[in-house]
């Protein structure tokens, strides 16, 4: 395959993962929150024989990946979670912290799902940035690419992301772990999809799109474009040229990823139109929160029946926005009273 960009090897080996004071920082993360769950009790009965018991088998390559729990969960529409057992999510917590340092520096700046210091807000405020510098200050038409990826986690091909997975890892030993880990789950065909529940699954979906990302600033040489999961937007002053991209686009996810854009989420529209991505509807000025996580927020508020700790999650998503109207709205379907929280008037920040 015709390399974009040069890859740096992870010179560490399967003792990283296997190391004692690794499994054990591991546990500890993994633990948080779950204290009180039955199978994480029971595994906690007999910790450091099941840490040392974990790494033996690592160590000695006879380390098999157990099955999954599967729910359902709406976030907002319907989504398949797939649960490990504890000591196979004490190990991903294990393969993260081993991993995850590395990987991360490998990654594009502008790709912002499941990294330290990331996350949906840097997202939206490095698009308006973008916004700005291709529209030069609001003086020019600037014109967006929107697209969104179909059936993203069970579209993962399995025989792709092992092969971009050992060109940077030389050791055997680590190539065989992430094999089965990423073996160890199929979706709706043999050989393809990841797991919604594994943290393991957020690094790998990284690595996996990572390919894209240098693709398209390195082949494509695009300037302006930004990446969450499975959602990404172009910025440009030029339509002619955004529409130029999505069939070089298309045939890189369909060759290289076995993956395909959804056909009815590619779109190209002007900001001064209303651009959605990410929960929020994007203007030159201003941002707007969709329509549809307005109505998901007073559900969300119904449901929990106004508890301070659901209200403070949205006060901090409203910040972010032009909000200050919906805050009210909020207030009083919380039955909260005092202004922002009750410190003030201070509402919603305003955009940018």
């Amino acid at each position: 395959m015709e390399r974009f960009f040069m890859k740096t090897l992870f010179t560490g080996n399967i003792y990283n993962v296997a190391d004692p004071e690794n499994l054990l920082e591991a546990w500890r993360e993994f633990l948080l929150g779950k204290r009180s769950k039955t199978d994480v009790h029971e595994f906690s009965l007999r910790l450091m024989d099941n840490l040392l018991s974990l790494r033996d088998d690592l160590l000695h390559h006879i380390y098999r990946h157990g099955g999954y729990q599967a729910f359902t969960i709406s976030d907002p529409k319907p989504r398949h979670i797939h649960k490990a057992a504890v000591r196979d999510r004490v190990l991903h917590h294990a393969i993260y912290r081993t991993f995850y340092p590395f990987f991360d520096k490998t990654f594009i700046a502008d790709s912002f799902s499941c990294r330290i210091g990331k996350g949906t807000h840097r997202a939206i405020q490095r698009f308006a940035v973008f916004g700005r510098r291709a529209s030069r200050n609001h003086t020019r038409t600037c014109w967006v690419l929107k697209c969104d990826i179909k059936k993203f986690f069970a579209s993962i091909d399995h025989a792709t992301l092992t092969e971009i997975i050992r060109s940077y890892l030389p050791d055997p030993g680590l190539r065989w772990l992430l094999g089965e880990v990423i073996g160890s789950f199929s979706s709706t065909a043999p050989g393809k999809g990841l797991p919604l529940g594994n943290l393991t699954s957020q690094l790998l979906v990284n690595i996996y799109m990572n390919e894209f990302d240098q693709f398209v600033k390195h082949r494509l040489k695009v300037k302006y474009y930004v990446r969450y999961a499975d959602d990404f937007v172009i910025t440009s002053s030029d339509r002619r040229e955004l529409e130029d991209l999505i069939l070089p686009i298309q045939a890189f996810l369909a060759e290289r990823l076995k993956l395909e854009l959804h056909p009815g989420k590619v779109s190209i529209a002007t900001i001064a139109s209303g651009v959605d991505f990410l929960g929020w509807v994007h203007f030159p000025d201003h941002r707007v929160l969709r329509t549809a996580t307005k109505r998901r927020m007073f559900r969300g508020i119904g449901a929990s029946k106004g508890t301070k700790e659901t209200v403070q999650s949205y006060r901090g998503l409203l910040s972010h926005g032009n909000a200050k109207k919906l805050w009210k709205k909020v207030e009083d379907a919380a039955g909260l009273a005092g202004g922002w929280m009750g410190v003030g008037t201070r509402g919603p920040s305003s955009f940018g």
